[in-house]
């Protein structure tokens, strides 16, 4: 670790932080509420305080991949993270917002053709939120919080618009980077293959051999995508950002790292860095080792990390 950049180790504490009785059935506290785009509406949920007064609004932007409002999806992934946080915050008296992406979930009919995806898509979908957001006088401040890809989308998307900004387990470097250090344990022939395709994507050109083993990755139809995702760089990002930022990693995240947050903190010296020990990438407390890690994927009744919730909350309201 660099010791030019100061953290901030936050460990378990006895105190409580404020949570609703969990449950995956709606809460009388939820309501729905769509964001209406060009080629269908994108449907989420708000939760709201018990309190009628006027409260902050979180917008969470959810993680890469077909992940839902929930922070779960269709390929094995079920975390309820984000809706466990969304409780908790509404406990504290913040309000938020989460949402299905285009095309996942509920809203599926707002998804275009997969080779007409782009990373732009993503961040402009958050600007409309924002924007829905900044009309409602229930709402005294607004604060973006992005999760793994979403905190990009966030940064991204927050200026002018948001009050606050939260980066959740996210990249300190472009995706390419992210990605190639992801694949390093591949075969060497798929490595450089693999390496080699992210290049060409990168410098806008799009790659017409492919393996099947790396088809999930470089398909024809989402060279489109990828190649518009690896132009963003999230220090670039977040150095423009003119407004509060905490960022938030933990130690047992096992797609991201300390170093990533680390490296968002000296892009924005201004920022809050906060290192959550124990905490993994979809925001549980993980004691063992790599088997509870990835058995936490799956594990919709592991409560979030306690201490990302308070930090949360501090931030929000100091």
């Amino acid at each position: 670790m660099s010791n030019s950049l100061p953290l901030v180790f936050k460990r378990k504490k006895a105190e409580p932080v404020p949570t609703l009785p969990f449950t995956e059935k709606a809460s009388p506290l939820e309501h729905p509420i769509s964001l209406t785009t060009s080629t269908g509406k994108i449907a989420g949920t708000l939760t709201l305080p018990e309190k009628k007064e006027k409260a902050p609004v979180v917008l969470f932007i959810a993680g890469s991949g077909p992940t839902d409002r929930n922070g779960n999806n269709n390929t094995g992934l079920k975390t309820n993270c984000t809706l466990q946080l969304a409780r908790a915050l509404a406990a504290a008296g913040i309000a938020s917002v989460r949402y299905d992406k285009r095309g996942i979930a509920e809203s599926r009919d707002a998804g275009k053709p997969e080779a007409d995806g782009r990373f732009e898509d993503n961040i402009n979908d958050a600007k409309a939120w924002l924007e829905l957001l900044k009309k409602d006088n229930r709402f005294s401040k607004i604060i973006v919080a992005g999760h793994s890809e979403g905190s990009l989308i966030g940064m991204e998307a927050a200026n002018g618009l948001a009050d606050q900004f939260i980066s959740i387990a996210g990249a300190g470097e472009p995706a390419d980077q992210v990605l190639k250090k992801q694949l390093a344990n591949l075969p060497d022939s798929l490595r450089k293959e693999a390496y080699s395709g992210l290049d060409s994507l990168k410098n806008g050109h799009l790659v017409h051999q492919v393996s099947p083993q790396l088809f999930a990755l470089l398909r024809p139809s989402v060279q489109p995508y990828l190649a518009s995702w690896l132009q963003y760089d999230p220090q670039a990002a977040i150095k423009k950002l003119k407004i509060p930022a905490l960022i938030v990693q933990g130690t047992k995240d096992m797609q991201l790292s300390v170093a990533d947050a680390q490296n968002l903190k000296k892009a924005q010296p201004k920022s809050e860095l906060v290192i959550i020990e124990n905490m993994n990438h979809v925001l549980k407390d993980i004691s063992g080792g790599q088997q509870e890690n990835m058995r936490s994927y799956a594990r919709p009744d592991l409560p979030v990390d306690t201490t990302l919730v308070k930090t949360m909350i501090d931030f929000i309201l100091k």
